[in-house]
């Protein structure tokens, strides 16, 4: 959507962040899918396998119900997520299973999913293998934002927080005791600022006012550890398309 000279400098303080405004729910959710199939469909034509990272929440399901559709070389494209509830990948309030349920569907269920967790599999070796698995780059990262500021399963002031913002790894398990943004899942395995830097590109998926307020007001600081959203935007790599409806 086109925005005037005003409004752009309003929604685009940070040099690293586009912010893209649509008029409804299904406005939104289509674009933001035709934005993602061209990007894959870009990174297929220089590689034989493409991946993207994907985020839980109800916040994307309506653009992956829309993107399940898309004509695309689904067999070529790895599916993995950005976070993970410590919970088998069928289980109702898993990741996994929002993503199943919504976007591996018709012609995506083509595609390979890469879970975080699998049944008789601990937590230490749950991260070693998503590691493995970020050793090919991503081409697209999707974030979500919670109503606290958090991103993937990063919350704000989390314990060991720092030191999963500094990690040398992809992955990392994360404890979010005390956490209300986490629920009463504070076992967790998230995505880090270096497994971000690996993509070739970064989309927040928001909606809402109050979202929008938010993360305008997360763009005049960087300090990760009060709202880890601004990792999206903070770390070194590709720009942040930010994608909004009311």
């Amino acid at each position: 959507m086109r925005k005037s000279q005003d409004e752009a400098a309003v929604l685009d303080p940070h040099p690293s962040v586009r912010f893209h405004v649509y008029r409804s729910d299904e406005q939104w959710a289509w674009a933001i899918a035709v934005s993602i199939v061209a990007t894959l469909r870009r990174d297929l034509e220089q590689r034989p396998r493409t991946r993207v990272l994907v985020s839980g929440g109800t916040t994307p399901a309506p653009v992956y119900q829309v993107l399940s559709k898309a004509p695309l070389d689904w067999a070529g494209v790895d599916i993995a997520l950005v976070d993970e509830r410590w919970l088998q990948p069928d289980d109702p309030d898993s990741n996994a299973r929002l993503v199943r349920e919504n976007l591996l569907q018709q012609n995506a269920a083509e595609a390979r999913f890469e879970t975080l967790t699998r049944a008789g599999r601990r937590i230490d070796e749950a991260v070693n293998a998503a590691n493995m698995h970020a050793r090919l780059a991503p081409a697209l990262v999707l974030l979500g934002m919670g109503n606290d500021g958090h991103t993937a399963s990063l919350f704000p002031r989390m314990r060991g927080l720092s030191e999963a913002l500094e990690s040398p790894s992809h992955y990392v398990a994360v404890d979010a005791s005390g956490c209300e943004g986490a629920g009463r899942w504070t076992r967790r395995i998230s995505l880090t600022p270096k497994g971000l830097a690996a993509a070739r590109s970064r989309m927040l998926l928001i909606r809402g006012d109050d979202k929008r307020r938010l993360f305008e007001r997360a763009m005049t600081g960087d300090d990760a550890r009060e709202l880890p959203v601004r990792i999206a935007f903070t770390t070194p790599g590709a720009s942040l398309d930010v994608h909004w409806c009311p």
